[in-house]
C-alpha cells in the first residue's frame, strides 16, 4: 500500500477537501488545515532539546524523526541532496551551534542515493540546456563510506563551528532501516 500519490494524479475531492482536479500543494494546504485545527502552541524555545543537528539526505524514503526516535523540539534537521556538507549546510550548523546551542553533529548518508547515480556532467548538461553555469557543484559520489568520512572532515575543520568534537556519521540502509556507523579515519 502506497501512502502517496504520483506528481500526476489528481486527488478525489473530499468533504470539505480539494477539488478533484486539485494540485499537490493543494493537498498539502488541506492538510496543514485539519492540521492546524487540532494544533496547540507546545511553547517551545527554537533550541533544541537535545542540542543536536542532524544533516541527512533529502530522500523521501527516510523518515529522519521515526529512525532515530527523535521527537518535537529534540533537533535542529538540515537536508540536502546526498545529506552533503556544503557551503549552506555550513552556514545552518553554525547558526545552531553559534547561535541556538546545538554542540553534536550528527550526519546521515544512505544506501542506493541518487547521486552515486549522476555526475558533475549534471551541471554541464544543465548549462546546455538553460544558457547558466550553476554556482553550486552536485557533489556526487561513487562510494558512501568515503563521502561520508569527507563531510566530517568538513564539519570537524571548520572555523567557524564552535563545537566539532562530538561528530559522527552514519550511512542508513533504505532497506533494514538500520544505521551503520562511520569510522572517520
Amino acid at each position: 500500500m502506497s501512502t502517496s500519490a504520483s506528481p500526476t494524479d489528481s486527488f478525489p475531492a473530499e468533504p470539505g477537501g480539494i477539488a478533484a482536479d486539485g494540485t499537490v500543494t493543494d493537498r498539502l494546504v488541506e492538510a496543514n488545515r485539519r492540521y492546524a485545527a487540532g494544533f496547540t502552541d507546545p511553547g517551545m524555545d527554537a533550541r533544541p532539546v537535545l542540542g543536536v543537528a542532524v544533516v541527512s539526505c533529502m530522500d523521501a524514503r527516510i523518515d529522519l524523526h521515526a529512525a532515530l526516535g527523535l521527537e518535537l523540539g529534540d533537533c535542529h534537521t538540515i537536508r540536502n541532496a546526498g545529506g552533503v556538507v556544503t557551503d549552506d549546510v555550513m552556514r545552518s550548523l553554525t547558526i545552531s551551534q553559534r547561535a541556538l546551542g546545538t554542540r553534536s553533529v550528527v550526519l546521515i548518508h544512505h544506501t542506493k542515493c541518487g547521486l552515486e547515480s549522476i555526475t558533475e556532467e549534471f551541471r554541464h548538461d544543465l548549462e546546455l540546456e538553460v544558457g547558466q553555469r550553476p554556482a553550486w557543484a552536485v557533489e556526487a559520489f561513487r562510494d558512501v563510506d568515503q563521502d561520508v568520512r569527507q563531510s566530517m572532515q568538513r564539519v570537524r575543520t571548520s572555523p567557524f563551528l564552535l563545537h566539532t568534537d562530538d561528530v559522527r556519521g552514519f550511512v542508513f540502509d533504505v532497506t533494514t532501516g538500520l544505521l551503520r556507523e562511520i569510522d572517520p579515519a
